[in-house]
């Protein structure tokens, strides 16, 4: 078997494994682009990587100074191609946007896949290693680090009772939450008026007991709390 046969097996046997592993645990924690599509995107940038390294043997006739596959200019279109696939599992939903770090890992994924294309092994292996480190481990110490949960609360008052903006504020406050900024809105006299804020807390529970003292709150017609997420 030819040495152009084996190193392209090795080469994009090697990225199948290294997306496959990095989008396992993608699809393990339900993330929309999981194993099959980071095991493609390591393939397909090891491939793109393995023309440049065997470019001369497709043109045996041709002379060396006619070939100018830049390998450097190759990886450069590839991660420009891969900014269009992450950008796609970035979704917005009201407040919240989700997929950013999905969009993280196939960025590496094809860094990886690049890095094996071309032999680099030794610092593949390293960025598979730490890849999956960050996407794991990461996400257990980030149970114990102090976090800042944010949310955005929409609040209808009835039309004929006014709640004043203090009183809100006291009352959000005795629930442990703290208010960053507050937007006002009344479509009509006939309609209630409306509060927009952007709320704050360390502890996520604080939401719901928000939630709970809303419902009974004076003045209250309808609210609705919307945790921001990642």
């Amino acid at each position: 078997m030819s040495e152009e046969i084996l190193t392209s097996l090795a080469r994009l046997g090697l990225a199948v494994l290294a997306g496959a592993m990095i989008g396992m645990e993608r699809t393990f924690n339900g993330r929309p682009a999981g194993f099959r599509t980071h095991a493609l995107v390591a393939t397909a940038s090891s491939a793109l990587m393995l023309f440049t390294t065997f470019q001369f043997r497709l043109f045996p006739e041709a002379p060396p100074q006619s070939l100018q596959a830049d390998p450097t200019r190759m990886a450069q279109g590839i991660m420009t191609g891969i900014g269009f696939l992450g950008a796609g599992v970035i979704v917005k939903e009201g407040i919240n946007v989700r997929g950013l770090t999905t969009a993280a890992s196939i960025w590496m994924t094809a860094a990886i896949g690049i890095l094996i294309g071309v032999g680099f092994y030794v610092a593949a292996g390293i960025a598979e290693v730490l890849a999956l480190g960050t996407l794991s481990i990461f996400r257990r110490l980030e149970a114990f680090m102090p976090t800042l949960y944010f949310a955005h609360l929409s609040l209808q008052l009835f039309p004929q009772e006014y709640v004043p903006e203090d009183d809100l504020r006291s009352m959000i406050v005795l629930h442990g939450v703290d208010v960053a900024n507050v937007s006002y809105e009344l479509e009509g006299r006939e309609q209630g008026f409306q509060y927009g804020m952007t709320i704050r807390t360390r502890d996520l529970s604080n939401f719901r007991k928000l939630a709970e003292g809303l419902r009974t709150a004076k003045g209250v017609e309808r609210f609705k709390i919307q945790p921001s997420g990642e």
